[in-house]
C-alpha cells in the first residue's frame, strides 16, 4: 500500500456541499480524492479506477449506501467507511453486516474523519516479501500468515481490510483467546460497548468465510468469558 497521504479516496454523497467540503479538506491533508453524487456515478468511477478507501453516506436517493456496500463487496475488498445518522445504531450494524469496515456518525469533526481514515488505511495488509509461507490449516482452507492471505484450494478468499486484520491478530496467537476489548484496541478503535458490538458483527462475517457451518464455528471459536480464539487443525 502506498504512503497514507498518497492514498486515493472516493467520496460518495448526494449533498454537493458536503462532497465539496470533504474533498477540499482531504486534498489539503495530502490525499488524492474523487467524488460521486450517487451509487450509479460511483459504480462508473469504480469500473475505471482503483481506490484505497471509499467514504460513503448511508442515506442517498436511489440505491442507499448499505445496498451499494453489499453490492461492491461481491467483487471489491477496498475498505469502506460509512457515514451514518447520529444515534442510528441499526444503520451502523446493517452497514457492518453488509461489509463496511467502520462507520462515523454525522455530524462529525473533520479531524475525526481523518483519524478514522488513517486508522483504516494502516490496517490494510501490504504484500509481504517472498518468504517461505507459514500456513495454518482451517479445514478446506489455509491461511498464509506471512502474506495475510486465506486460500480455499487454488482460490484466494477475498477478505475486507478489517477481516484481514482480525486474521492477522488471531493467527499471531492460535489456540489462545483474544478478548473483545483487546480486538477493539488492536483494530485502532475507540473503547466502548458499541465498538465491541461492531467487532462481534465483523467476527460473524469472517466466520461465513472460514466455517462450513458459521452457526457452529469450529475454527473461529467463542471462548465464554474470554473472547474469541482461532483454532486451526
Amino acid at each position: 500500500m502506498a504512503d497514507l497521504a498518497e492514498a486515493h479516496l472516493l467520496i460518495i454523497d448526494d449533498d454537493e456541499r458536503i462532497r465539496g467540503l470533504l474533498q477540499k479538506f482531504l486534498v489539503r491533508n495530502g490525499f488524492w480524492v474523487s467524488s460521486a453524487r450517487d451509487a450509479a456515478h460511483a459504480r462508473r468511477l469504480l469500473d475505471g479506477l482503483d481506490f484505497d478507501l471509499i467514504v460513503m453516506d448511508v442515506m442517498m436517493p436511489g440505491e442507499d449506501g448499505i445496498s451499494l456496500t453489499r453490492g461492491l463487496r461481491e467483487t471489491l475488498s477496498t475498505p469502506i467507511l460509512l457515514l451514518t445518522a447520529k444515534g442510528d445504531t441499526e444503520d451502523r450494524i446493517r452497514g457492518l453486516e453488509a461489509g463496511a469496515d467502520d462507520y462515523l456518525a454525522k455530524p462529525f469533526e473533520p479531524k475525526e474523519l481523518l483519524l478514522r481514515i488513517n486508522a483504516i488505511l494502516r490496517r490494510v495488509p501490504t504484500p509481504a516479501d517472498t518468504v517461505a509461507p507459514k500456513d495454518l490449516t482451517l479445514g478446506d482452507k489455509r491461511y498464509d500468515t506471512e502474506r495475510g492471505e486465506l486460500w480455499q484450494g487454488e482460490e484466494l478468499v477475498r477478505l475486507t481490510a478489517t477481516e484481514a486484520q482480525l486474521m492477522k491478530i488471531f493467527s499471531a496467537t492460535p489456540g489462545e483467546a483474544v478478548s473483545r476489548t483487546s480486538l477493539v484496541e488492536q483494530l485502532g478503535r475507540d473503547q466502548g460497548q458499541a465498538q465491541e458490538r461492531a467487532v462481534d458483527v465483523q467476527i460473524t462475517r469472517l466466520r461465513r468465510k472460514l466455517e462450513i457451518d458459521p452457526k457452529q464455528p469450529r475454527y473461529l471459536q467463542t471462548v465464554r468469558g474470554a473472547g474469541y480464539m482461532l483454532a486451526p487443525d
